[in-house]
């Protein structure tokens, strides 16, 4: 055997139907298209959400709700979290750079601490926003909690 004698398996190769090639090739004619109507033509295209004619999906169920362009998206940060990053590299002064360094937050997020878990060391925390109960347990154990405004 060598490069000269190779071809591909039997059977591995299917040659595509060649349509609208005459009426000796039995595909001729209507070129497997059925007779007349839009999708006999040339650059048929269908809406998106068509249905035949009746009522589209889209329009038979009504619209609700809206979204508030003014609402604005934090970012949850638990003190669980906080925790376990203050042990692990003994920090105790969280602001944005540090969490950005350690994967917390990205470019423009805005920070909300939340009161999950505890605390084990006093900490201070610049950030956005606090949750009641998370200002409470860093204050509790002689931390700051500082508001960005």
């Amino acid at each position: 055997m060598n490069l000269s004698n190779l071809k591909p398996a039997e059977g591995s190769i299917k040659h595509s139907k060649r349509i609208g090639r005459g009426a000796g090739s039995g595909k001729g004619g209507t070129a497997t298209r059925g007779n007349k109507g839009a999708k006999a033509r040339s650059g048929y295209h269908q809406k998106v959400g068509f249905e035949g004619g009746q009522m589209p999906l889209y329009r038979r169920v009504p619209k609700f709700g809206f979204k508030n362009i003014n609402r604005v998206e934090y970012v949850g940060i638990n003190l669980d979290t906080l925790n376990a990053i203050a042990e692990a590299k003994n920090i105790t002064d969280f602001n944005l750079e540090v969490l950005m360094q350690n994967g917390l937050i990205s470019g423009k997020d805005r920070i909300k601490i939340l009161g999950r878990g505890e605390l084990a060391k006093a900490v201070n925390v610049t950030a956005h926003a606090f949750s009641a109960a998370a200002k409470k347990a860093i204050e509790d154990k002689g931390g700051v909690a500082t508001v960005i405004e």
